[in-house]
């Protein structure tokens, strides 16, 4: 590969880039970078869909390679293949409903897949580690469940309470770990819940907006009083590559939207957005709202702090929520084929089609 290295100032590895915000990243360092080599490594599972990325796919500095981070013979052959220089991993199983059901997929993804690219990075960065960096993407679900006042901050004990979130803070500790013990050259950022255009419909905003559209049944957990902190993913795709090349070795940036909001009060807001949209009668869309049985263990309530990256890097979000969801909203509605791909499960000939052939 070194004759297409010697083109290219850097190469930055993102793990996880054909999903949700993985793609906003690697679009944004595709077009904001040239002089750098951005490799998307991803598995595609069922929430990787490289038709996020179709628009940039043919960039010349941009490569798309299949692979889990689980598998450590995948992890050795980028390294070996590529001269890394940073790592952006974002690869993560990440749906909390996914981890009651099955806990060892997120163990072995979130904790197994982190430590081999921390291996990795470490063999390969040996004796040259000032000009590298290892920047870990993290949840503000690993500090737990705050009540109706506080804030989680930097310094907030852990205290997961999901599988998932057990498994991220389990990744975090040991990012932290390699940074004290073998001084990899590391940056932590914990962010609040994001939404945003391409995001898997199995998330509150996306489900919302398609049931919406097709008229079938909202379920809400419980009453609907649990609060989040909602990030507009855009916003955190320009605090990561803030983060990136401005973060201090060895320190953790929470990264939140200061846009606290209970589902109910959400899955109310779209409803009364999409009314409009799609001409129908005012109300119509909250008749379909269904209360479900509560889901194990549901934290009441995150809150981000994000004072430090304000104060010391100058980031503040650009979207509150009412801007963002519109831009969201509109963007699912436009478009349909995506969004039908996706619930269909079409989206996925879409490497076989795209990819195989230059295999």
């Amino acid at each position: 590969m070194s004759d297409v290295m010697e083109h290219f100032r850097k190469t930055i590895l993102i793990t996880g880039g054909a999903g949700f915000i993985g793609c906003h990243v690697v679009k944004r360092f595709v077009r904001n970078y040239p002089d750098c080599l951005i490799l998307n490594f991803d598995k595609l599972t069922y929430a990787g869909n490289l038709e996020n990325l179709s628009e940039i796919e043919n960039e010349n500095n941009y490569r798309f390679l299949k692979g889990d981070i689980v598998n450590e013979a995948d992890v050795s052959k980028v390294f070996a293949d590529y001269q890394i220089d940073s790592v952006i991993h974002l690869a993560a199983e990440s749906h909390v409903d996914r981890s009651i059901s099955n806990p060892m997929a997120f163990i072995m993804t979130n904790i197994v897949g982190t430590v081999n690219l921390l291996n990795a990075a470490k063999l390969n960065w040996a004796g040259k580690m000032n000009d590298k960096r290892f920047y870990h993407i993290s949840t503000d679900e690993v500090f737990g469940s705050l009540g109706e006042t506080g804030f989680f901050t930097e310094t907030t004990p852990y205290y997961p309470r999901s599988p998932y979130s057990a498994a991220k803070a389990s990744s975090d500790h040991l990012v932290r770990a390699y940074y004290h013990t073998f001084d990899l050259p590391v940056v932590v950022t914990n962010c609040s819940n994001n939404y945003g255009p391409n995001q898997f419909p199995e998330k509150l905003i996306p489900l919302m907006i398609h049931n919406i559209k097709n008229k079938k049944p909202l379920p809400v957990y419980g009453k609907g009083d649990n609060v989040r902190d909602w990030l507009y993913v855009e916003d955190h795709a320009e605090a990561i590559d803030l983060v990136f090349h401005q973060g201090t070795t060895g320190e953790t940036y929470n990264i939140g939207g200061n846009n606290e909001w209970k589902n109910i009060d959400i899955v109310r807001h779209i409803c009364r957005i999409m009314d409009d949209k799609l001409n129908r009668i005012a109300g119509e869309s909250e008749e379909l709202i269904t209360f479900v049985t509560d889901r194990p263990g549901h934290d009441l309530r995150y809150a981000i702090d994000a004072s430090r990256i304000k104060k010391e890097l100058g980031w503040s979000p650009k979207h509150d929520f009412e801007k963002g969801i519109e831009k969201t909203i509109d963007w699912y509605l436009t478009n349909t084929l995506w969004l039908e791909n996706v619930t269909t499960g079409e989206y996925r000939k879409y490497y076989e089609q795209q990819y195989d052939n230059r295999q």
